[in-house]
């Protein structure tokens, strides 16, 4: 079996190198080719997860090694492959959902003349992010994590010829630069600590430590905040996450990709298949925790204020996301609930940005959701699956984000003390925002007066938010209809995962059990009973949606937004998220930049060319010594001469 792994790689990497080289003559099929590979490594997926469980839980780890990289000295990379309890529940997200928005994407682009390409960035993102949580050492790790970046770059700005799609592609390329600085300066702090930077004998084992414990805290604290660096820039965290609500300039397929199973996740993966680092650095472990909560606060309240679609699901995601960093933080305590809602947030996150682009199909690519209203019974499926993906991401009990939420908070309040209630307290208001902001989607959406009636019509060139003409039909007044089957079935499947998965894995703690030989696992003791906290979270979420429905649900929602309060105009704009890095990162840079190129000018070059200068100056003066006359060389040879008389009978005066 260990020989399928490299496999789970290979065949989307084939099937992006046969989609972008094959030419035009593969523009008929090259969708299904697209979603054949895919699938492929799915399947393959399942045939090792299958292979897992029939062996014991401590002797599940399986490694493939291809060769060897860069063997030079005591510098050793090589290609190789690890898949154990963690990474097998990457590869199956990945590749399951990734295949169903392969699959959404054939009815989605139907009419797009370079689908192909499009197809084959797919296979390419899926290939990049396989390969990043498959790679055995953290160099092959980084490998992917670039890939993933330039992956994502392609999809975001894959319609280039909008201005915008082009630059929110560069914004999030150069952004995710920054916390990829931070993981190559990791990498290079784990070699000169410990020589080596393969996951074996780096992070060891539950039942066998690995060199990271024999390191500083001061060393691995370092490590561990760069590693934090690197997680942030991809999975959009606080300061780093401005390029998440700009990603939505892609096509819907690309942000459920993105958002759901792939890029986002790639920061919480790297936190906790460190988890030996972390845990050995305290205060690192402080920041991951302070970080997330600040995060799932931050896209919570901008996702409260934002009319488009794609960008209030984009705020959720950046929040959720904030959860699980919040859980990894907290150690053995979070690392697994931490995954758990990453899997659970896979189904419900997927199913609600394809049934945002169900929505934009059947509405001529409209996403101002104050230009909805009532489509339910126009779109009875998206409904439903959209209204399920909505319960769930609420913590509605029974559902699954109702299960891997609710055990995070606890987690939160288990830390105990002052920490533990800040923590706890973060969490408990960020799930009573999630409520209200996901709650006037819905109703925006799917419930009141059908707002899309006597819309003005777009003019054709006019742009709009995806090319709605060239895809979906014609520009004028939109005709809602539900979406082809093509599109609904993947939908389907992922609402069923959104009510059934957080239920199956909180089943005899399966999930936890699970992970523990990799992850390690602690029962928090927190100061409130688990009842008292799952009371808490529902009557929270009861709350949230009281409000929302209080605001959108019994009033008319007007179509053009009304000014609102300071702190939604705040919220619009990102919380000034854009202001803030125009200002320091932007115009600070420039000034740094002048600054060190003034000490450059008078400083360095001063000194460089005033020495130069010296030199010039003395040796021509000394030039003049030597002028070729004899009578000039004698002068000097006495007056040398009558020196060293003089300093002798003065020493031995002395």
């Amino acid at each position: 079996m260990d020989n399928l792994i490299a496999l789970l790689v290979a065949a989307p990497l084939l099937g992006a190198a046969v989609l972008l080289l094959g030419g035009r003559r593969l523009d008929a099929v090259g969708q299904w080719v697209g979603t054949v590979f895919a699938a492929a490594s799915f399947v393959i997926g399942l045939v090792l997860f299958a292979d897992m469980l029939g062996k014991e839980a401590d002797d599940r780890t399986l490694t493939q090694h291809l060769f060897s990289w860069i063997p030079v000295g005591g510098f050793q990379a090589d290609v190789a492959f690890r898949v154990d309890q963690l990474s097998m529940t990457f590869v199956l997200l990945i590749t399951g959902v990734g295949s169903l928005i392969h699959l959404y994407s054939v009815g989605y682009m139907e009419h797009d003349e370079r689908r192909r390409r499009f197809f084959g960035y797919l296979n390419l993102f899926l290939a990049a992010m396989l390969l990043l949580v498959l790679a055995d050492n953290y160099l092959l790790l980084y490998v992917g994590w670039e890939g993933v970046g330039l992956a994502s770059y392609l999809l975001i700005g894959f319609w280039q010829h909008k201005p915008s799609a082009a630059t929110a592609a560069k914004k999030a390329f150069l952004v995710n630069r920054v916390g990829d600085v931070g993981l190559s300066i990791a990498i290079m702090l784990m070699f000169t600590t410990f020589g080596t930077f393969a996951f074996g004998p780096l992070l060891g084992t539950q039942e066998k430590p690995g060199l990271a414990g024999d390191a500083t805290e001061g060393q691995l604290t370092a490590i561990a905040l760069m590693l934090l660096l690197a997680a942030c820039g991809k999975s959009a965290q606080v300061p780093l996450q401005s390029w998440l609500g700009d990603a939505m300039e892609g096509p819907t397929p690309v942000s459920a990709l993105i958002h759901a199973a792939t890029m986002v996740t790639a920061g919480v993966y790297l936190i906790v298949r460190s988890a030996a680092i972390f845990n050995a650095a305290p205060d690192a472990q402080l920041v991951v925790t302070v970080v997330g909560a600040v995060t799932l606060l931050f896209g919570a309240i901008v996702g409260c204020a934002k009319d488009d679609i794609k960008k209030a699901l984009a705020g959720s995601t950046m929040s959720q996301i904030g959860y699980m960093v919040l859980a990894a933080g907290l150690g053995p305590i979070g690392y697994a609930f931490a995954i758990m809602h990453l899997v659970t947030h896979g189904f419900f996150k997927a199913g609600l940005f394809l049934g945002a682009g169900s929505v934009m199909h059947g509405m001529n690519d409209e996403v101002d959701m104050r230009k909805y209203g009532g489509l339910r019974k126009y779109m009875p499926i998206t409904f439903v699956t959209f209204g399920l993906g909505y319960l769930a991401i609420i913590g509605f009990p029974g559902l699954s984000g109702f299960f891997s939420k609710d055990k995070i908070i606890e987690a939160a309040f288990a830390k105990g003390g002052a920490e533990g209630w800040i923590l706890g307290g973060c969490a408990l208001l960020g799930a009573a925002i999630t409520a209200y902001y996901m709650t006037r989607v819905m109703l925006m959406t799917f419930f009141g007066e059908e707002r899309w009636k006597n819309q003005p019509t777009r003019s054709p060139e006019a742009p709009s938010a995806e090319p709605a003409a060239e895809h979906h039909g014609e520009h004028g007044e939109p005709h809602p209809h539900e979406s082809p089957k093509v599109m609904t079935a993947p939908m389907i499947v992922l609402a069923v995962g959104s009510v059934f998965a957080g239920g199956f894995f909180s089943i005899g703690e399966r999930f936890v059990h699970w992970l523990e030989p990799v992850t390690g696992f602690e029962h928090g003791h927190p100061p409130v009973s688990a009842l008292t906290v799952t009371l808490s979270t529902v009557a929270v979420m009861i709350l949230g949606v009281a409000v929302a429905y209080a605001q959108y649900g019994r009033r008319p929602v007007p179509v053009v937004a009304p000014r609102g309060s300071l702190l939604t105009r705040a919220a619009r704009r990102d919380l000034f998220q854009d202001d803030f890095n125009h200002v320091v990162l932007v115009r600070g840079g420039e000034h740094l930049t002048r600054s060190l190129v003034y000490v450059d000018h008078t400083l360095v070059d001063g000194v460089v060319n005033g020495t130069a200068a010296s030199v010039g100056g003395l040796s021509g003066r000394m030039r003049k010594l030597q002028n070729g006359f004899a009578r000039s060389y004698a002068v000097s040879m006495f007056g040398g001469a009558a020196v060293l008389i003089a300093a002798t009978l003065l020493m031995r005066a002395v």
